[in-house]
């Protein structure tokens, strides 16, 4: 799938929210941008982003869906 940055757009319908959510979440997760906004995040910053996104994974998905989903772990039986 390509991310067109033109489709992300908040505010409107909680569908809208959604798919752009998803696009926002792929467009962070691009190696070269990672690496570089990574590079640039005071120690404090990462703590922050690392303990909210850790908070919600918690939140939101079952022990057995982070492996599987998130660390695309598909050997992990817990």
């Amino acid at each position: 799938m390509s991310i067109d940055p033109k489709n992300i757009c908040f505010g409107l319908s909680e569908v809208l929210d959604r798919q752009s959510c998803a696009l926002y979440l792929q467009l962070l997760g691009r190696k070269d941008f990672a690496e570089l906004f990574a590079a640039r995040l005071s120690s404090d910053e990462i703590e922050i982003l690392v303990d909210t996104i850790t908070s919600l994974l918690q939140k939101h998905l079952a022990k057995n869906e982070y492996h599987k989903h998130f660390l695309m772990d598909e050997d992990h039986h817990h």
